[in-house]
């Protein structure tokens, strides 16, 4: 019998002749990913006087299906960095092993000096221009939050080009257009930070997820927060859920456009 998977569901050679396998040689160059499948949608991040928020939905889309519904979209670094990933679920992954690498070689390091938010920033923003001078980008853009070497708040972001740029609220995907209007109310420059609470940052990030969770077709209501301050590190909940929605205004909804019923 054969086994080998070119001969499965075909017909017999002695039959209808010898089949033709050349479909399993391809001549073709070595391409690279140019359409992410699977993927993650908008990171939020806020910074307050005492730290920073960042925020995620759990939830992986496969095209625009639904399908992986907790994919935990940000990971903590030293207890003192949080990175978000917006984009592409697999090379999301890819870096995760570097970071995992990258935190091991610390920990064993004797230099007595551990990588701030600012280092590991810097140190991302590099593999990401990297991949794309390569012509192989990773299709993400990452949020980098934490403390830097002074132990102020830091929020930063790096996308699939290498270019980064930091503010005082920043969003990726849907969130950008979404978010960011409602985040720039509370905070809108950095002489803001000074005077936002912890609890006015956490409260608009989380209406901000509630927002996107009504407008944006690949977001859901599940989602993790993480909170960092120098007092308390990184405090990360990864399984939070929405609450107080309300789709009363749907009713007066028809179409796309701004017409009423």
């Amino acid at each position: 019998m054969n086994h080998f998977p070119q001969a499965w569901g075909r017909p017999r050679d002695d039959a209808y002749g010898a089949y033709d396998s050349s479909y399993l040689h391809s001549n073709a160059p070595k391409a690279h990913t140019s359409s992410p499948t699977v993927t993650g949608t908008s990171v939020l991040a806020v910074k307050f006087k005492d730290g920073v928020v960042i925020a995620a939905d759990n939830l992986a889309s496969y095209g625009s299906l639904a399908r992986f519904t907790d994919v935990k979209r940000l990971r903590i670094f030293n207890q003192r960095t949080v990175v978000g990933f917006g984009g592409d679920v697999s090379d999301m992954q890819y870096l995760d092993r570097l970071l995992l690498s990258l935190d091991l070689e610390e920990n064993y390091s004797s230099s007595g000096h551990d990588l701030n938010a600012q280092n590991l920033h810097t140190y991302l923003a590099k593999v990401m221009y990297k991949r794309r001078s390569d012509i192989n980008p990773l299709w993400n853009q990452l949020l980098v939050v934490g403390l830097d070497s002074e132990d102020q708040p830091f929020l930063s972001s790096v996308d699939l080009l290498g270019t980064t740029f930091s503010s005082p609220t920043l969003a990726t995907g849907f969130g950008a257009h979404l978010a960011q209007p409602l985040l720039r109310k509370v905070v809108g420059d950095e002489a803001n930070v000074k005077s936002v609470t912890r609890e006015q940052a956490v409260n608009a990030v989380k209406e901000c997820m509630k927002v996107l969770f009504y407008r944006d077709a690949r977001s859901q209501d599940k989602y993790s927060i993480a909170v960092i301050t120098k007092e308390s590190g990184v405090e990360l909940k990864e399984n939070e859920q929405l609450e107080g929605q309300s789709w009363a205004f749907a009713e007066m909804i028809k179409g796309y456009g701004t017409q009423t019923v």
